[in-house]
């Protein structure tokens, strides 16, 4: 899982006194994701200067091999390497985190309607709320949230010139478990966002925007995926079957609603999780 650590890095290297970021986009042409209530989206500002030629001719990137090793300051306890580079780095990420702060749309976490409550652990969120007796949890992380084939689109566009602002959206992959009070076993979904619902056109506004992947029986209380315990494939599955199951999700609250309202949570905690790396980043770097 969904290149944090790379992602930073990459854009640690790129021209601080840019004013605008490489235009990198997804291809969200789904009437649901595109709607007014659909998932936040923010201008990306993450380059990946470092792996292009144009970087390397700009003459900005600091020469790895020959940076001129500083003296610690006197007020510097940690004892650490001071360079050149790690200045030029300091400075960076002062310029790009006040850029990140400038265009995050969210400064609190938006609110799931429906009577989810929200539990946080670092980047796994949990959704939970009880209905008619039974207990509907949800859980994902945003790291690894990006789609891979962001990076890619995002050249493209980058070749092009678009005048239309860049977008990122997280797309996490998310488990519901349902679980019954006379039951001893919990049903587990192993959810997803495919690429290829992602990017359907007009006239699919029912399209359903997740999908399922497996469907398991769990013991309860164990938060262990237990291997041996048998595991639906929804690949070769028959599609009445599948319909039900879908059917079965979105009775409980967990439908093409939730996904856009999760897609727009996820993007806001990936870029509040995202800020704080950088925050990390730099007081690592200057040893505050």
């Amino acid at each position: 899982m969904l290149k944090s650590v790379v992602r930073a890095v990459g854009a640690a290297v790129r021209l601080s006194t840019a004013t605008t970021s490489t235009a990198r986009a997804l291809p969200l042409s789904c009437p649901t994701l595109c709607s007014p209530s659909s998932a936040t989206t923010r201008p990306f500002t993450r380059s990946l200067w470092m792996f292009s030629n144009n970087g390397a001719s700009s003459g900005y990137r600091p020469k790895l091999f020959s940076s001129k090793v500083l003296s610690p300051s006197g007020s510097c306890g940690c004892g650490g390497l001071h360079t050149e580079g790690d200045k030029a780095f300091g400075d960076f990420l002062t310029d790009e985190i006040k850029e990140e702060k400038k265009i995050q749309k969210n400064k609190a976490l938006p609110k799931m309607s429906g009577g989810w409550e929200l539990e946080m652990n670092g980047t796994e969120a949990k959704l939970t709320k009880n209905v008619s007796g039974e207990k509907i949890t949800v859980t994902f992380n945003v790291n690894n949230s990006i789609p891979p084939n962001f990076e890619e689109e995002a050249e493209q566009g980058q070749q092009q010139k678009s005048a239309e602002e860049p977008e990122i959206v997280s797309t996490p992959n998310f488990v519901v478990e349902v679980t019954k009070q006379a039951a001893k076993h919990v049903l587990v979904f192993d959810c997803h966002f495919p690429e290829d619902e992602m990017s359907h056109g007009e006239g699919e506004e029912d399209s359903d925007i997740f999908a399922i992947r497996e469907v398991s029986f769990q013991p309860e209380g164990d938060s262990d995926w237990k291997e041996t315990s048998y595991t639906l494939n929804t690949d070769s599955l028959d599609w009445a079957l599948y319909d039900h199951l879908m059917d079965f999700l979105a009775d409980r609250g967990v439908d093409n609603t939730f996904a856009d309202e999760l897609m727009e949570l996820s993007t806001a905690i990936e870029h509040q999780e995202y800020i704080k790396f950088l925050e990390d980043l730099q007081g690592f770097v200057k040893c505050n």
